[in-house]
């Protein structure tokens, strides 16, 4: 059987030219604007250079200060990404990548079990973007995560996922992104204010503590009431669950 794809929305021919004139004058403004902060930044660090060390000392304790909460993988956060009932007895838990191509396969394997598990489990998606080999995932969370705030996380979940290897090598994929959330009917201008936004920013920096804290070392990573598996296969994840299921006596 094929994985399913990710729905689609049908938007007016003319709505999206509309829209893509739109995405490009915004990104023009944001490059202009990129540009002067860069030159005032120059500026100011010639002026500055004997602040410099009490600057930083600053800025360390305002990003320390400003750190959200983290959550264990036996713990369901309010700001969690949950597919399926919360109130099924077992939690799978998933720390992953979005240009991760086995967190693809991954994704695909847990789309296809998921009818054998919907009625027991429940599904949590954390962003574990690995940035130092990933040149794109960080930016592909950051939509994702966006897309959250129009309710529509898995659907762009589900899209990053199934065109990983269309944007996966682009040296700017912001246009192809930008494309999937016309395709979703996203409101563009919103989920670019969303995307620079020091929430949606923070959300994934604090999945990602969360995972450093539970042991998450590669992508993906599976972890079942809180047990992680050492190899998520197919079989390897409906054997957990059914065993957890059994033990919560559902």
């Amino acid at each position: 059987m094929a994985a399913p794809k990710p729905a689609t929305v049908d938007v007016n021919q003319g709505e999206v030219m509309n829209k893509r004139e739109q995405q490009r004058k915004i990104k023009q403004e944001k490059q202009q604007t990129a540009q002067k902060k860069a030159q005032s930044k120059a500026l100011a660090s010639k002026v500055a250079l004997f602040g410099i060390t009490p600057v930083l000392a600053l800025f360390v304790l305002y990003t320390l200060l400003n750190q959200g909460p983290t959550f264990s993988p036996v713990e369901i956060a309010d700001s969690d990404h949950i597919r399926g009932e919360r109130e099924h007895p077992v939690s799978i838990v998933v720390y992953a990548d979005f240009q991760c191509p086995a967190c693809a396969v991954e994704n695909e394997t847990m789309a296809r079990l998921w009818p054998q598990l919907s009625d027991k489990a429940h599904l949590i998606f954390r962003h574990f973007p690995v940035t130092s080999t990933h040149q794109n995932t960080w930016e592909a969370s950051l939509y994702a995560e966006a897309a959250a705030r129009q309710g529509r996380f898995w659907e762009m979940h589900d899209y990053l996922f199934a065109t990983q290897g269309l944007w996966s090598a682009l040296p700017d994929a912001e246009s192809e992104f930008d494309s999937y959330a016309l395709e979703l009917n996203l409101d563009i201008d919103r989920l670019h204010a969303d995307i620079a936004s020091d929430e949606v920013i923070a959300k994934i920096r604090n999945d990602q503590r969360g995972g450093n804290a539970a042991g998450v070392r590669g992508t993906p990573a599976v972890f079942i009431n809180g047990r992680q598996l050492a190899r998520p296969t197919r079989q390897r994840i409906l054997e957990v669950v059914e065993e957890e299921y059994a033990a919560a006596g559902a």
